[in-house]
């Protein structure tokens, strides 16, 4: 592993260091898929140690290299956390020869809080400059794919309140609607997968399910991973049968959308007629 800082300034700082990716690269010195991991901590820590470096060794064993996010929490506000974001996935863009990483698939998973943040840079992100005076300026910040996981992406009442007065300041409630990701998906917002568990008790599946309504309506992508049983911060879904599952099918996800574009018979594969032909 080896850590990146995200800007030239040592004096910005996060709670513990300064805003950095630790790169975490499938050791084979192949050329991979890569994706920028965003641990959760409700805008007001960052939770590396659960939901980071052991996500980036799943996303390993299933090909991909990991880049683990270190951003800006409370006290500070909207944009610091987002300017982190946007940066850290140009530096991977910009550094692709170097890292082996396929540009054209560099997605970003996120976690609760942090999938808010992983969605901002696809939804939210458009009109914020994240330069730094070099060659990395040039390079875009959108992700390929969103990988969303129990996230808080809607900013409304009945969501977690805590989030959303940590990113936006105490007046948050005034503004949260403009800091809502259902409300701002559009025809170019990216593929997204989601996962989420009904048993949620601090983030609301509501979260998922009206992000990925807003998603059909506007004729994206997008897959939701619904599981009844999980407490909020199921991470890897350990020793359970079915949470456990959702790091394969978001893979398998970002695989179908390559086999899309690349494969002539892959939409016919998903009609009736195609299924039921041995029937």
């Amino acid at each position: 592993m080896e850590k990146f800082y995200l800007w030239h300034d040592e004096n910005i700082r996060t709670a513990d260091d300064q805003p950095s990716i630790t790169f975490v690269p499938v050791a084979d010195g192949e050329v991979h898929p890569a994706v920028l991991v965003i641990p959760g901590g409700g805008y007001g820590c960052v939770c590396k140690s659960s939901e980071g470096f052991p996500i980036a060794g799943k996303f390993n064993e299933l090909g991909y290299h990991a880049f683990v996010l270190d951003y800006h929490t409370a006290p500070s506000r909207w944009p610091e956390p987002q300017l982190d974001a946007m940066r850290a996935m140009k530096m991977i863009r910009a550094n692709a020869a170097k890292w082996r990483v396929d540009p054209a698939m560099v997605a970003a998973c996120g976690f609760s809080a942090g999938a808010h943040l992983a969605g901002s840079l696809g939804i939210l992100c458009g009109n914020l400059d994240a330069s730094a005076g070099d060659e990395v300026d040039e390079y875009s910040h959108i992700p390929d794919v969103l990988i969303l996981c129990y996230g808080v992406l809607a900013f409304a009442p009945w969501s977690h309140l805590g989030t959303q007065n940590n990113l936006l300041g105490d007046d948050f409630e005034k503004i949260a609607v403009d800091y809502s990701l259902p409300e701002k998906v559009s025809a170019d917002t990216p593929p997204a997968f989601l996962m989420h568990t009904v048993c949620d008790q601090m983030v609301s599946y509501r979260n998922s399910m009206e992000f990925a309504s807003a998603m059909a309506e506007k004729k994206r992508p997008c897959e939701l991973m619904l599981n009844y049983w999980g407490d909020h911060g199921m991470v890897l879904g350990k020793d359970t049968l079915d949470v456990v599952h959702w790091p394969e099918a978001a893979d398998n996800f970002i695989r179908s959308l390559r086999m899309s574009s690349e494969d002539e018979n892959f939409r016919r594969r998903y009609t009736n007629a195609y299924q039921i032909r041995e029937f």
